[in-house]
């Protein structure tokens, strides 16, 4: 079974019922920022993977090639764990 021209006016037409002449730019518009934001996580994962393959096992992180430049995207909670494991088990680890 093949697409052909009336699948394809079938789809237009139904986009058109669906969102509107004047909403369908800005959701191409919508769609192409999220596939954008989407590609360029995918591309930063495997770049952080590429960065693993590359290190020695159990060699810590080189600064700067994390792949990511925003420290609001580090891992605190398992910083935090490595830091409470580290306490012991009679530790409060509220405190």
């Amino acid at each position: 079974m093949r697409i052909q021209a009336w699948h394809i006016i079938v789809l237009i037409v139904a986009f058109i019922l669906l969102f509107g002449w004047k909403n369908l730019p800005n959701a191409a518009r919508s769609l192409g920022e999220s596939m954008r934001v989407f590609k360029t996580e995918v591309d930063q994962m495997k770049d952080d993977s590429a960065a693993r393959k590359d290190r020695a096992p159990g060699e810590p992180p080189v600064p700067g090639q994390t792949g990511t430049t925003d420290d609001r995207y580090k891992d605190t909670a398992q910083e935090e764990y490595r830091r409470l494991e580290g306490r012991g088990d009679d530790a409060d680890p509220r405190a």
